[in-house]
Order: C-alpha cells, then sequence, then structure tokens
C-alpha cells in the first residue's frame, strides 16, 4: 500500500470562501477534513461583497451570522439610479418584511472579514489546515480520491472537494472548457468615512446604471469605510490585456455621468484591475470520487452579487445530503459518498446555472443606451418597493437542501425572471 501525507475522510482543495465553508460544514457533520492551499497564508484580496438572505441563512445556521453582523453592515435599502442624470429607477427594502420574508439579513461585508470568520471557524472545529500545497491532478484509486501534488507529496480522502476557484486545475477532469472574458473590468476600493461623506451613503447599496459602465457603493465595517466598485466595458481587456498602464479608460468610461459618479472614481485603487470572467454552466461536477464547488463549479459574473453567496449554498446542500448517508449515528459510510455527491450535483448545477446566466443578463440590462436604456428605466420605474418577484427565485429558502429529486419541484413553482 502506498503511503500518503494525510489519509482522511474529506479533503478539501483551495483555501478561499467555497473551499472553507465546504470543510466546515462536513466537519460539522463529523468527517475528519483536511484542507490544502497553494498560498503560503490564508487571505482574502478584494473589498467588499453583498450576503444576501440565501448567503447568511448559511451562517446562521453554522452560528456565524453574530458575528458576520459585528463587523458586517445591514443596509437599509437597494437604490439603483441613472448614472448620466442621477434620477432614482427604483429602490428594495432590506429590511422589516424583506428580512423577514427571506429568514436572514441583508449584509455587506469585507471580503477578508467574511473569510476570517469562516477561517476561524474551521480551526475551532478542529479542520486540519495545511498552506504551501499545489494540487496538480486528482485520480480515483481503489474507491478513494487520490490527490498528486508539485511537491510529489500524495493526499488520500474518501472524497475530495475541488474549490480551487475560476481557473481551476481540477475542473479539466470534467470539462474541457475555459474562462470566458466578458470584456468588462472593475476598479475597487475602500476609503474611511468622514464627516463629509453624504449620509445616505452609509445607508443604502447604490448602483448608478450607465451605457457600458455602472458603479457601485456602500459602507463597510460599521460605517467605518466607503466601499467603491467601478466596473465598465475596457477597449485593452478586449485585445486580451487583463493589466493596463493608465487610467484613461476609466476616465473616459465615466465622462458622461454626473458629477457625484465622477467624484467617486477618487475612492478607487487603481493599481490593479480586476477583469471580469465567468465560464459557461456544465451539468456534471464529478470525475470519480472527486466533485467540484463553488467558482471552480461555477464560476459567474458579479452583477446578482451571488459568488460567494452560491458557494455557501453549496456548503448548506452538501451538508444536507450527507447527513444519515455518509454520516449517521451509526458512523461514518464511506461507500455512500457516491450516491451524496450525485444527490448534491443534480441538486445544485441547475440552480447555479440560472444564476449565471441570469448575472450575464442582468449585467447586460445595466449597461445599454439609446433607446434601450429608455426601456430599461421604465421597467425599474415601474416596480413597487413591496414588489418581491424578482427576489423570490433568489433568495427564497425552497429548494435549500431538498432531495435532489425534489428541486425540481419547486424550482418550477419559483417566479419566472427576465
Amino acid at each position: 500500500m502506498p503511503e500518503y501525507a494525510t489519509s482522511t475522510d474529506v479533503l478539501v482543495v483551495g483555501g478561499g470562501m467555497a473551499g472553507l465553508a465546504g470543510a466546515l460544514a462536513l466537519r460539522e457533520n463529523g468527517a475528519n477534513v483536511t484542507l490544502v492551499e497553494r498560498a503560503p497564508e490564508f487571505g482574502e484580496v478584494g473589498a467588499g461583497l453583498q450576503m444576501a438572505p440565501n448567503a447568511s441563512r448559511v451562517l446562521k445556521r453554522w452560528g456565524l451570522m453574530e458575528k458576520a453582523l459585528e463587523i458586517g453592515v445591514q443596509p437599509k435599502h437597494l437604490v439603483f439610479r441613472d448614472a448620466i442624470t442621477g434620477e432614482e429607477l427604483t429602490r428594495q427594502s432590506l429590511r422589516g418584511e424583506f428580512e423577514e420574508r427571506y429568514g436572514a439579513p441583508y449584509v455587506v461585508i469585507h471580503r477578508s472579514d467574511l473569510h476570517r470568520i469562516l477561517l476561524e471557524g474551521c480551526e475551532a472545529a478542529g479542520v486540519k489546515l495545511i498552506n504551501d500545497v499545489m494540487v496538480e491532478s486528482v485520480e480515483t484509486v481503489n474507491g478513494r480520491g487520490v490527490a498528486h501534488t508539485e511537491a510529489g507529496v500524495d493526499y488520500e480522502a474518501d472524497v475530495v472537494i475541488g474549490a480551487d476557484g475560476l481557473k481551476s486545475t481540477l475542473r479539466p477532469l470534467v470539462a474541457s472548457d475555459k474562462p470566458v472574458s466578458s470584456a468588462y473590468v472593475a476598479y475597487r476600493g475602500t476609503v474611511p468615512i468622514t464627516p463629509e461623506t453624504p449620509a445616505t451613503d452609509l445607508e443604502d447599496v447604490v448602483v448608478y446604471l450607465g451605457p457600458d459602465c455602472h458603479l457601485v457603493q456602500y459602507p463597510l465595517r460599521k460605517g467605518e469605510l466607503l466601499n467603491t466598485v467601478a466596473v465598465f466595458k475596457s477597449p485593452s481587456f478586449e485585445r486580451g490585456e487583463e493589466q493596463y498602464g493608465g487610467v484613461d479608460e476609466l476616465q473616459a468610461a465615466y465622462k458622461d455621468c454626473i458629477p457625484a459618479v465622477q467624484a467617486a472614481l477618487a475612492n478607487l485603487g487603481t493599481g490593479i484591475r480586476w477583469p471580469m470572467y465567468d465560464r459557461d454552466p456544465i451539468e456534471n461536477w464529478i470525475a470519480g470520487r472527486m466533485v467540484l464547488m463553488g467558482d471552480a463549479a461555477h464560476p459567474m459574473l458579479q452583477y446578482l452579487a451571488q459568488g460567494a453567496c452560491q458557494a455557501l449554498e453549496d456548503a448548506a446542500v452538501l451538508q444536507d445530503v450527507t447527513v444519515g448517508t455518509v454520516f449517521s449515528a451509526e458512523g461514518t459510510n464511506p461507500a455512500a459518498w457516491d450516491e451524496a455527491i450525485a444527490a448534491f450535483n443534480s441538486a445544485r448545477a441547475a440552480r447555479t446555472a440560472r444564476v449565471q446566466r441570469s448575472a450575464r443578463v442582468w449585467g447586460e440590462s445595466w449597461h445599454v443606451s439609446g433607446l434601450a436604456r429608455t426601456l430599461r428605466n421604465l421597467l425599474f420605474k415601474s416596480r413597487t418597493d413591496n414588489d418581491f418577484q424578482y427576489n423570490d427565485w433568489l433568495y427564497s429558502q425552497a429548494g435549500e437542501g431538498l432531495p435532489a429529486q425534489e428541486a425540481p419541484r419547486v424550482a418550477s413553482q419559483l417566479p419566472a425572471w427576465l
């Protein structure tokens, strides 16, 4: 028999949001979990993220919601404005009836703060965390997953969870596709809130919609920081340049926007920009005893603010399908992993594919010009504040953790969107 660096119930590859969430979920079920991360230390780059109720419900399940609320912000509204005129197009209340309807709050939080909460949760639960491990491939040997690393050390587990992100090394085991360029890039930045910061910016998530661009602002860290994200169509990115040596494209993209939007560009860090990629949905995430989750399985554009949310949903469903099958009061049944990951894949693939496709369409509607912009604005202004028809399919509790055969039935009962 070969010797392995670690033999465990579950090996998670990737220490981002998805990997930590998956590790925590399965550890809570009683699994011995080892998580390996290629970076020399754990951390998350970026700025803010939005946690909709479908994600914050998962944190509630794990007893982590209070920690998120201690450092995050509960905005009052999601507000859409026209970036050219400043006109308010629509707003959605995010408290009161909204929170009651979906069973959890809408929270905005710094990416690094949420990552730290999940990391600390894993540490407290007893997940074995190992850095500086680059997994190059996974194969199934004698009914177990074997991960081969760059250093020549192998890890063996009953199942391997591939959570290694957009440019996943493990996705080629199930698909030969490549990341899809959106032609859009993002600049992000956080700045301290001062007495001169408009008071309304401290209460809401505000989105300005412009032709081929948009800008988002909201507070972070209990109102200490203002998060700003500018996204626009980039000629250089369309030419294949991920980075660009200047800000002339950024300034040009917002030249027709109202002064408040142009002034907000000063909040951005311009040393690095984030090219916007996703991938086309795939139905199968499984290769033997390896299964993908998070961005490795379903990377999506950011327009629905669901990337991290769907990763947390993945973890919750993976936790549910392994209760009473792989893990029970009688102990662990490794033979049940095949059925469990098949049920997970079946329950999640259609759901995440819908979110991926909807994010693309939603982004297109944000960036239109001419007559399409006029019609978009009229449509936005026609909705009322208590109109939940566009939210229910995404934020509803229906379908979470259902057996695979039940998911299509529930999905068919949710309102169609767009």
